[in-house]
């Protein structure tokens, strides 16, 4: 508990107020990446899921890494906190229940979490309660409608909206789904097959006697996302799906015994938190970033390729990543980019265009109407309030990069990576740039304002 209770008093410093105020800087310097979400959630639920014992190293320390925790947590896992690393005891789910026999988790406001855990929830033959907050309460959630259903999962929703209702016990089936929107769902969907698919696990009475199910998937997205879930699972010593060219996923009926031993997994660096860094040294000097995986399936990896392709000057080696920036954002060129399986990066690379001399064409548009803002509208609105023309084009962002970045007084919108981003950009600004509720990183990079200080950066 005491490592992140120290975590948090850094929190605390770094974003004491709402407002954070970023001067122009030079950095230099180095720097570890945050701890990846995307890699913690999913090691909350295969942890879960697992049963036994199992020992989290590196754990991630933003809202949404607890959310999973308190989510684990609800639905029984006991969740011990030792040093620096997360100790999960788990029996499997069985959720916390109230005094009417029903159980109750909140997702906070991780679009992942929601996702992922609500076939998981589904597991059991209880009721539970899918709560959330924030924008995550007016996200669509139809296809819970539509997808739980055909696996005997009871479901209801406030119009397609939190809060959900589930009741299990899931029976996997032979389903189709779209993957159009997000591979979170699909995520969920595999560690809960993959859960009721082993016979010696399956302890709900649910009737299996196919050998093999699947699930077929039309035109997924985020594929690279689905690599880090299968890669967790098969750490875990889950069942894995035959992986058909992200069209289909096959289970086999299978028996495994989980050993008694003890768990480790450490959980890799974020390559969508490091982004921001990568870019900020990019464009506002020379930084060295440590804790990232070269070989990580996380779809964020390609910010290097972007990288690349403006001209700036990378060294890439297995423990440390070094940038070294333009002086003065010289020579760094226009990129195009295809982000369509890495929406996340839309806003490090809106920092970056608007560094580079000629228009950039950023695509895949489309994935960023239902993120914490409609990011598309949300980077043309507050981008131009620093004097950068954005141009959403049908699926097709197209950046104007501009020789002088103007000071302003821009929002969050109380979306993380809005925030970042305007913060790396304010970095080669003329003067002082203020973002109000810039409180709103504390969801996946708690302490991006602390590690920009570090490296040089006037932060106040």
């Amino acid at each position: 508990m005491e490592f992140l209770k120290n975590q948090k008093t850094v929190i605390t410093l770094a974003n004491s107020g709402k407002k954070v105020t970023i001067g122009h800087s030079l950095l230099n310097g180095e720097i570890y990446a945050p701890a990846s979400k995307s890699s913690m959630q999913r090691a909350c639920a295969a942890a879960l899921l697992r049963k036994g014992i199992t020992n989290i190293h590196n754990p991630g320390i933003s809202n949404d890494d607890q959310a999973a925790l308190s989510i684990i947590e609800s639905l029984g896992a006991n969740v011990i906190y030792d040093g620096q690393k997360i100790i999960v005891e788990s029996t499997g789910v069985n959720p916390t229940l109230s005094a009417d026999g029903t159980g109750n988790i909140n997702c906070g406001e991780s679009g992942l979490s929601i996702r992922m855990f609500a076939p998981i929830v589904a597991l059991s033959n209880h009721p539970v309660f899918i709560q959330g907050k924030g924008s995550l309460a007016n996200r669509p959630m139809d296809f819970f409608d539509e997808v739980l259903p055909q696996l005997g999962v009871t479901i209801s929703s406030n119009g397609g909206k939190l809060p959900l209702k589930v009741q299990g016990p899931l029976i996997p089936a032979n389903i189709d789904i779209d993957g159009s929107l997000s591979s979170q769902f699909l995520t969920g969907l595999l560690m809960a097959y993959a859960t009721v698919f082993n016979i010696r696990e399956n302890e709900s009475g649910v009737d299996l006697s196919a050998e093999t199910i699947s699930i077929t998937v039309h035109n997924l997205k985020s594929k690279p996302y689905i690599d880090l879930t299968l890669h967790i699972m098969t750490a875990f010593g889950l069942i894995v799906p035959e992986n058909r060219n992200y069209e289909s996923f096959i289970f086999y009926r299978s028996k495994i015994n989980f050993p008694n031993t003890t768990l480790d997994y450490t959980v890799e660096g974020d390559w969508s938190g490091a982004a921001f860094l990568l870019v900020a040294g990019s464009i506002a000097g020379n930084i060295t970033v440590k804790g990232l995986d070269v070989f990580s399936t996380q779809a964020d990896k390609k910010i290097l390729e972007a990288l690349q392709d403006s001209g700036c000057s990378l060294s890439i080696n297995e423990k440390e990543i070094i940038i070294r920036g333009k002086s003065n954002m010289a020579g760094l060129k226009a990129f195009h980019f295809n982000a369509t399986d890495c929406p996340d990066l839309f806003p490090p690379l809106v920092a970056l265009a608007a560094c580079c001399e000629g228009t950039s064409i950023i695509e895949g548009v489309s994935r960023l109407a239902h993120k914490e803002s409609n990011r598309g509208l949300t980077l043309q609105e507050e981008f131009a309030k620093m004097g950068v023309v954005i141009t959403l084009q049908d699926n097709l962002m197209l950046v104007q990069g501009s020789k002088s970045i103007k000071a302003a007084k821009v929002h969050s919108r109380h979306d993380h990576r809005i925030a970042m981003a305007c913060a790396v950009a304010a970095l080669v600004a003329e003067g002082d740039t203020i973002i109000e509720e810039a409180d709103a990183i504390n969801k996946s990079y708690p302490n991006f304002y602390h590690h920009l200080e570090q490296l040089g950066a006037r932060v106040s």
